[in-house]
């Protein structure tokens, strides 16, 4: 999810609903049931919300079916969207492409989107990524620390380490990682919640109870993290927007985000 730097809005983009869009220099290929639906050296990376972009595709690079449902979605600054079936080789993913025809910003008028989740595969380069297009404006910074760091839940000590592994990523606060044998693990329990990100990978969650109430889904583990976010390999991370967290021995001030 992207918070980052902002960007060059779409010159044709209204003041009401602003649309970044950029060019990529990526390769990038979607799948539907292991059929090719799109294959583009030209994709367009588009900010419809401000944490991280979608990829649109040339309409000419779309090689599968696109069938109009006869439903459209409004959006100022794309304008109206039609909405359509995608149809390869006998798969059916309904209403997972976008077209633009008369959209304010002219930019888009030539491009489909299509539904991430929808595709069973998508690729930048010969790689799979996942959840979204990596920010070409975001960074990921993961580094050895020896600063002292302690959570609490409730006015519990739940984590105290002088060991974190501290991650920090463009437009978030830094994210604490410790060592489970710094973690008073007696008090997690693990919940059925995964979320995935295309920078660290695949990460299980685990719920607090101190003995005052269990707080869902508190804290996380990236147990296999994608190849350069590697040193957060088992290391268990809180969110400090929910936490009382010390560093150094000073509390330090909630931060606000949308995981707040």
């Amino acid at each position: 999810m992207n918070e980052g730097r902002n960007g060059s809005a779409g010159a044709d983009a209204t003041q009401a609903d602003p649309v970044r869009i950029e060019p990529s220099p990526k390769r990038v290929r979607a799948y539907l049931a292991g059929r090719l639906v799109a294959d583009t050296r030209r994709p367009s990376l588009v900010w419809e919300v401000p944490y991280y972009p979608a990829y649109y595709f040339p309409a000419g690079d779309v090689v599968a079916e696109l069938t109009p449902t006869g439903k459209t979605e409004h959006s100022p600054g794309r304008g109206d969207a039609e909405i359509c079936d995608v149809r390869v080789g006998g798969a059916v993913a309904e209403g997972a492409a976008r077209r633009y025809p008369g959209s304010p910003a002219s930019a888009l008028r030539g491009l489909v989107r299509l539904e991430w989740s929808a595709m069973s595969e998508w690729l930048e380069e010969d790689e799979p990524v996942y959840t979204h297009p990596r920010d070409p404006h975001k960074r990921v910074d993961i580094l050895a620390s020896s600063r002292h760091v302690r959570i609490e839940v409730d006015g519990v000590t739940v984590a105290d380490s002088v060991r974190p592994v501290i991650l920090f990523e463009t437009g978030l606060p830094p994210r604490y990682y410790l060592p489970l044998t710094d973690v008073r693990m007696e008090l997690l329990t693990p919940s059925d919640t995964q979320t995935r990100c295309p920078y660290k990978g695949t990460a299980a969650y685990w719920s607090v109870d101190t003995g005052h109430g269990a707080h869902a889904d508190l804290a996380w583990v990236y147990r296999t993290p994608l190849p350069e976010s590697q040193k957060v390999a088992g290391l268990v991370c809180f969110y400090a927007e929910k936490v009382d967290l010390y560093l150094d021995g000073e509390l330090q001030e909630r931060p606000r985000t949308h995981f707040a």
